[in-house]
């Protein structure tokens, strides 16, 4: 294919960065730094994603990753590895793109990459979704993550105002639906600190405003997001600490989530250090080495998927060492 087509069809499969401006979605402004963060995040995923698409092959999208600034670099994969699977799930030649760069570049990012497949999955038609679902028998639930958080990014009003939730969700190895509402879920929580603007009472209302039986993954999600995202003080945090309450041990698994990936992929900033101390009691590397010890051998779904009994040591482990949230 050649250069000159490859740019068109960046031009014609990336969606505009006014798409990802804060007045665009109508989400919330707790101030211009705030502001700043989150549409650098949003920009710096749909840079990625082009880079995926018009690239020739992952050594050139992974030489212009590289180069994004350490603290944005992980939602660069994240984008890229949307544009791969939109690749993947659409009728152009070729197919493998995601797992190549699992396999590949995109390895250290693996967290990140999954999540981002779950983009793909909102912007395919679900016959397609076979062809880009994840082969990971534990990571694969990080997809459905990502299809929550695009969907409560995307249609705010529907997914989280209305708190619509998805009946009987399609997902390969969840045919009884047991879980794949829980994983949506947690994607939905990271939206949250996107959509109250990482103010911390503003997205806590959020959550509260939501029924009793999905916040915790929730507050998982809204966890994770803080932690890997940013955007909140040390005061900040020790708020959405206090306000998460009895679910404080979920906000804790979900900043370990966050603290392991930059860890993994050597994206560590000092925010890294200071929600990880704040919401883990842990430093970021002790936190990745408890999601590390946490994680199952053999990936086996019983009663619990592997993938929740997973996150429920890691929330049992971070949260006993997380101070008390105080005003």
């Amino acid at each position: 294919m050649s250069g000159s087509w490859r740019a068109v069809r960046r031009r014609l499969m990336t969606p505009s960065h006014n798409e990802t401006k804060l007045s665009t979605r109508g989400f919330h402004e707790k101030s211009p730094e705030a502001r700043e963060n989150l549409e650098t995040v949003g920009a710096t995923f749909l840079d990625g994603y082009a880079f995926a698409v018009e690239a020739r092959d992952q050594d050139e999208a992974y030489q212009r990753l590289e180069r994004i600034p350490v603290r944005f670099r992980g939602f660069g994969y994240e984008g890229a590895a949307m544009g791969l699977a939109m690749l993947d799930g659409l009728p152009v030649p070729g197919s493998g793109r995601v797992a190549a760069f699992l396999a590949g570049h995109g390895a250290p990012h693996d967290y990140m990459v999954h999540v981002g497949v779950g983009w793909a999955m909102a912007r395919l038609p679900r016959f397609r979704w076979a062809s880009i679902a994840p082969a990971d028998p534990l990571l694969r639930w990080l997809a459905l993550d990502g299809y929550g958080f695009h969907q409560a990014y995307f249609r705010t009003r529907r997914y989280v105002h209305e708190q619509y939730r998805e009946p009987a969700f399609p997902w390969p190895g969840d045919e009884t639906r047991r879980y794949a509402g829980h994983a949506i879920d947690q994607g939905i929580g990271r939206a949250l600190w996107f959509v109250g603007g990482t103010d911390p009472t503003v997205v806590a209302d959020l959550v509260d405003g939501f029924a009793a039986d999905r916040r915790p993954d929730l507050y998982s999600g809204v966890g994770l997001a803080a932690c890997y995202a940013g955007g909140a003080g040390e005061a900040e945090l020790l708020t959405l600490s206090e306000r998460a309450g009895r679910h404080r041990p979920q906000l804790a698994q979900g900043a370990a989530f966050a603290a392991t990936a930059r860890v993994e992929a050597d994206l560590v900033i000092p925010h890294t250090e200071l929600a990880a101390r704040l919401l883990c009691g842990l430093t970021p590397q002790q936190a990745a080495q408890v999601c590390a010890q946490a994680r199952p051998v053999s990936v086996v779904d019983d009663r619990l998927t592997a993938y929740e009994a997973w996150r429920r040591r890691i929330s049992e482990r971070v949260s006993s060492g997380a101070p008390e949230a105080r005003t």
